[in-house]
């Protein structure tokens, strides 16, 4: 799904004009919340662009976490570009499996990426339990009509890929495993196919 057509695409589009829109609301939530010093794991970072634009605010460190190859290679290159390499590691695989050697960070950060996972629960509850302060989100909304476009999505990919495919997820779900690790939720902001949550770990 992910090769390097698409990937190419994709950074170029981001050159373009930016983060997406939930993206752009995502950051600007986390930003707001303050980010100074902050370490930031990102899980599916795609081209980079949440971890980027959270150093570019303060924050100090960032670990990124892709099972896409082709993404990987995006986000080093866009954060060479930036003269963020120094730091950014990234890690290659999927992050369930490597979730055990991932340090918690400060924030973390799954931006369309619990859509991409038949298991949300063990994802979400391995990326929660490694969040010290925040936690960001982006994912579909729990309605007839996303699900309708995440069929049809689905109807094409599955003929075109090698049987990737894509969820739409309960909110009730996906908030019950956070809660569960201790996180609360601060904000949600719900608009179209997409919603954006920020949660925080009590002090």
């Amino acid at each position: 799904m992910f090769d390097d057509e698409h990937v190419e695409d994709e950074l170029k589009r981001f050159h373009r004009r930016g983060p997406r829109r939930t993206t752009r609301i995502l950051i600007r939530e986390l930003a707001a919340r303050g980010v100074e010093g902050s370490t930031v794991l990102e899980v599916g970072g795609g081209v980079g662009a949440v971890h980027l634009a959270l150093l570019e605010a303060g924050a100090r460190a960032a670990t990124d976490v892709e099972a896409s190859k082709a993404f990987l290679r995006a986000a080093k290159k866009e954060a060479a570009r930036r003269h963020l390499d120094n730091h950014v590691t990234h890690h290659h695989g999927n992050f369930v499996d490597l979730a055990p050697g991932i340090a918690a960070a400060d924030i973390v950060v799954l931006d369309r990426v619990v859509c991409c996972y038949d298991d949300a629960q063990s994802l979400l509850g391995l990326a929660a339990e490694r969040t010290r302060g925040l936690m960001g989100l982006v994912y579909p909304q729990d309605s007839w009509l996303s699900r309708l476009i995440n069929w049809a999505f689905n109807l094409r990919w599955v003929r075109q890929t090698n049987g990737f495919k894509t969820y739409v997820h309960s909110r009730e779900s996906v908030e019950a495993v956070v809660r569960s690790r201790g996180l609360q939720l601060q904000r949600r902001i719900a608009g179209g196919f997409w919603q954006v949550a920020v949660f925080s770990r009590p002090r």
